[in-house]
């Protein structure tokens, strides 16, 4: 679905935002004389740091009219619930707590629970339209003594201060203490009129990430969604002092997250955020889109609220930015109301997750939409009754932020606004900004994680994600329509299914232990060598290094896509081959091979080449791995190339192989083109949720595990394996390949490439340097190139550079002159000996796909 601002969106980050930012940081700086005292624009009036402050306690504890709804009940109940049990917690207090069980002194995330459960109290004793005044008033006050006690006794010592995760001193507590200052405003000023102004000087002098108490936007803390969670935080702080240079500043700051990432221009050097082509990135390298992607969504339509009415901002420019991460950025990566697993770093080892990441989404559109017009808003409206419609989990609106979110969100299911997908059903999404490619199609959506020399091949963090190491190593999910996810994928997916067995990768034999097996601590402890808990080389080599080739991505050409990866060690492993490591750190060695996919309407088709496990050892190639109950009637069908039936005790190597979950209605089929016969499991298992994070609860689960598999021998010679991925296949479809339409016509570390012929399409991935020739293609590699011959004799191209460092990429296509019907700007069509050339210019293109249409000369 088109949207009206689309157009423009690519000019408003990089070009409108940032001359806005820089006008609002000129006004927050005091005046250097008086001449420039009166050429600086008039503050906002204090009128609007009253209607900031009442637009964020609306959003907050809602208003009287949005919680006389009935839809906001269930929500006005479980927060008075939270608040009851928060206040039983704080008569039980023992000492040195302010909550039972909440010891306090040297635990930073006790201290920001017991911010957090604060919080909770004043929400509750603050609740618009359903108040008990007397009682709610004294509720309040036990609030106001626990804030002054909380930074009397453990929070405003800055000696005593600052000890564990930076996260809970600069963005944490602050984020509480501030929210429920504004909520109490009004019993501080009876009671401790002095706390405010003390709690937001303590807030300064623990940014220590910043400069002179203040946001750095150099810092490389102070980014993406961590810039937005502290600069809404010192825009209301500011409101609450009514302090216009510090609103004025901290929005300057916060508007610098809506420009879009140029990484050969990185703005302060920051890479995080949204890229052009919607890919989410945080902590400079990991893809994130599901989980600080949303928080970052969930801060900004927060901020597009806060600012409502007053003339902070003076356009409209927001919404539309956010219109289109929500199009572009989240809706690709939404299958059935489930967020993919590939953009959520250590966050996939968590419980609760998939479909409940997607209220934030939700509540975001929700919200944006009482902020656009005419067709935007009929666009955010579908999309959220779309969600609604086909989550296999009923979306709980109690789980918004915001009762006024609740009751708009009831209006917007009552509208006649038909449920419209914002991505359709059939599409291709090329995230190589972040080495990411969805490929839906109805019935299903596959999703693959890539990772090079610009993304890290998998994030590990504070006991999250413990088993990491093959996520972004060709690993991918392949969601099926109609099924409710949480029995296929999420948390139990990740426990049940041993990490070397994820599907699509390739490991080596061998056993990896955990950062906390291998030190005994959450991360490598030698600050003599630069180690400590955030320090950029414990991210570089620990918590999410980065691959060492740069070949990843690929082209797209309209809904077909193509995709390749050479895979390589990580960051970590070739560093401390070169001798730059401490001798204590231990490092492991990845398996090689050289992959594609190739992705059409009815199947996804996999080229492996140069396999093996490296240094002489086994590897295990993954075809797929599924997870299903242990009461569920899981079959393995197959047959032979002569037809007859696959037997599991045969020697026979199966044709292809189905494997249906009537229980879910779902099935998965496997047509091997060439390699090794592969190996079957499927076995049934239990393992712990805590076997994944350290603080889930030690919760058994127990799965039937189906893996399908290569097995490469130690020292063997490198494979070459072709098999095609066929989801919701019948039999009948699956023995049907044996007669086409899919034919591998390379398949080797320099080139793989492969032909559908009831597409027209050939797909090519050229590897390495020089020239490479298959079909009528010649391409001067490195190159992923898609053409597409329609019965009429037109001629669809795309090319793309998946290092991302080429200059130019040329390809020519034999036969008789083809003329140019339409081509994108940086291609040039020529005409030459025997064919016709594209001369392609790539150069900070960032793999972005070229296309061009030719048809022959009539």
């Amino acid at each position: 679905m088109e949207l009206s601002r689309r157009s423009a969106l690519s000019a408003i980050p990089a070009a409108t935002l940032w001359a806005v930012s820089q006008a609002l940081r000129a006004e927050a700086a005091p005046p250097r004389d008086a001449t420039t005292t009166a050429t600086t624009p008039a503050p906002p009036a204090p009128s609007d740091t009253a209607r900031l402050l009442r637009n964020t306690v609306a959003i907050l504890a809602g208003t009287a009219e949005s919680n006389a709804r009935p839809e906001v009940a269930p929500k006005i109940d479980a927060v008075r619930a939270t608040a009851r049990a928060r206040l039983a917690a704080m008569d039980r207090a023992g000492h040195d707590e302010l909550f039972e069980g909440v010891p306090l002194g040297t635990s930073d995330p006790n201290l920001s629970t017991s911010y957090q459960y604060l919080y909770e109290i004043a929400l509750a004793a603050g609740l618009p339209g359903t108040t008990t005044p007397d009682a709610d008033a004294t509720v309040r006050h036990r609030v106001v003594d626990g804030l002054a006690r909380l930074h009397d006794d453990w929070f405003g010592d800055q000696s005593k201060g600052y000890y564990g995760n930076w996260f809970h001193w600069e963005i944490g507590i602050p984020g509480y203490a501030t929210k429920t200052l504004i909520l109490l405003r009004d019993d501080l000023a009876e009671q401790r009129p002095d706390l405010t102004a003390a709690y937001v000087a303590s807030m300064d002098a623990y940014l220590r990430n910043g400069k002179d108490g203040d946001v750095d936007l150099d810092s490389r803390f102070h980014t993406g969604a961590n810039l937005a969670d502290i600069t809404t935080n010192r825009i209301l702080q500011g409101a609450l002092l009514g302090d216009e240079a510090r609103i004025t500043k901290a929005l300057a700051d916060q508007l610098t997250v809506f420009a879009t990432v140029d990484p050969y221009q990185p703005r302060h050097g920051v890479t995080d955020g949204f890229y052009a082509d919607g890919s989410f990135v945080q902590h400079g390298s990991v893809a994130y889109t599901g989980s600080y992607g949303k928080g970052l969504l969930t801060r900004i339509v927060q901020t597009v609220k806060i600012l409502d009415g007053t003339r902070y901002v003076p356009d409209d420019s927001l919404p539309g930015v956010v219109l289109g991460w929500i199009a572009d950025g989240f809706a690709p990566l939404i299958f059935e109301g489930w967020m993919m697993e590939i953009v959520k770093g250590r966050a996939v080892s968590r419980t609760g997750m998939g479909y409940a990441d997607v209220t934030a989404v939700v509540e975001a559109a929700v919200d944006l939409s009482a902020h656009t017009a005419g067709s935007d808003t009929e666009t955010l409206h579908g999309y959220v009754k779309h969600i609604r419609q086909t989550s296999k989990a009923g979306l709980d609106p109690t789980a918004f932020v915001s009762p006024v979110s609740i009751a708009r969100y009831a209006d917007i299911l009552d509208s006649p606004v038909p449920a419209t997908d914002l991505c359709p059903a059939a599409s291709h999404t090329a995230y190589n900004a972040m080495d990411r490619t969805v490929h839906r199609r109805p019935g299903y959506a596959f999703a693959l994680a890539r990772s090079s020399t610009r993304t890290s091949m998998y994030e590990y963090m504070s006991g999250e994600n413990l088993m990491p190491w093959f996520q972004g190593t060709g690993a991918h999910h392949l969601y099926l329509s109609g099924t409710d996810q949480r029995q296929a994928y999420g948390v139990d997916h990740y426990t049940a299914v041993p990490p070397d067995r994820l599907a699509g990768v390739t490991a080596p034999a061998g056993t990896r232990r955990t950062v906390p097996e291998l030190y005994g601590t959450l991360w490598y402890d030698n600050p003599g060598r630069g180690f400590t808990s955030p320090s950029e080389a414990q991210n570089a080599y620990v918590y999410f290094p980065r691959a060492t080739q740069e070949f990843s991505g690929g082209a797209r050409l309209g809904t077909y896509g193509a995709a390749g990866l050479v895979l390589s060690d990580d960051a970590a492993y070739a560093a401390q081959q070169a001798g730059t490591l401490p001798e204590d750190f231990v490092a492991y060695r990845a398996a090689r091979a050289t992959r594609s996919w190739f992705m059409f309407d009815d199947e996804i088709l996999v080229l492996s080449a140069g396999v093996n496990g490296s240094a002489g050892r086994a590897a295990t190639t993954t075809v797929d791995s599924r997870i299903a109950d242990p009461a569920s009637p899981v079959a393995v069908t197959g047959a032979v190339r002569d037809g007859s039936p696959w037997q599991r005790t045969g020697t026979a190597p199966p044709a292809w192989l189905r494997y249906a979950d009537t229980g879910q209605r779902t099935s998965v089929g496997y047509v091997f083109l060439s390699g090794p016969p592969p190996v079957v499991a499927l076995d049934t298992v239990t393992r712990s949720r805590r076997l994944v994070r350290l603080t889930n609860a030690d919760t058994a689960v127990t799965k039937q595990v189906f893996t399908l598999s290569y097995e490469h021998s130690a020292g063997a010679r490198p494979a070459t394996t072709a098999h095609a991925l066929v989801p919701n296949a019948s039999p009948e479809q699956l023995a049907s390949y044996a007669h086409g339409p899919l034919s591998v016509l390379s398949n080797t570390e320099q080139l793989q490439a492969a032909a559908h012929t009831h597409l027209g399409i050939t797909a090519a991935n050229a590897f390495t340097p020089g020239t490479h020739r298959v079909g009528r293609l010649v391409i001067d590699g490195p190159a992923s190139v898609l053409l597409r011959r329609t019965e009429g004799g037109t001629y669809a191209v795309a090319v793309s550079d998946p290092t991302t460092a080429r200059r130019t990429v040329s390809v020519t296509l034999h036969g008789r002159p083809l003329r140019t019907v339409s081509a994108d700007p940086g291609v040039r069509v020529h005409h030459v000996p025997g064919g016709t050339r594209l001369d392609v210019t790539t150069h900070h293109a960032y793999g972005r796909s070229f296309t061009a249409t030719l048809r022959g000369k009539a």
